[in-house]
């Protein structure tokens, strides 16, 4: 019995609707594995897995970003930090929406993310 690659699923299930960072998420499960995958874009192996079935009914849109900041090289240009993936991006303003002073850089964020263009487009 052969397994079917996640490229294939990821067509099968999208069918011509497919966006390219889905076929990228499932071309790097197919290279390694779902798991791995998942924790590179620090999600769960069930949100890929229902990503690439296109049965997710979470936030695409942070998806996309996650997967085109880990895999495809998006970067965006943070204040703080300078460019920074997408994904990178993301964790920061997704920490920043609460206040933290375990350390130095948590403070840093938090204040540059409240004042960050892209974290004032989100909350609009």
């Amino acid at each position: 019995m052969t397994d079917i690659s996640r490229v294939e699923t990821a067509r099968a299930c999208w069918g011509d609707t497919m966006p390219d960072y889905v076929e990228v998420l499932a071309q790097e499960c197919d290279r390694s594995t779902q798991s791995a995958v998942a924790k590179r874009l620090n999600r769960s192996a069930t949100l890929v897995s229902n990503v690439l079935r296109n049965k997710y009914t979470g936030d695409m849109a942070a998806v996309e970003d996650v997967v085109r900041g880990v895999f495809m090289g998006r970067s965006v240009t943070c204040p703080a930090l300078g460019s920074i993936s997408t994904a990178a991006c993301r964790d920061w303003r997704a920490k920043g929406k609460s206040f933290s002073n375990e350390n130095s850089e948590r403070v840093r964020m938090f204040k540059a993310c409240r004042n960050c263009p892209l974290a004032k487009k989100e909350a609009a």
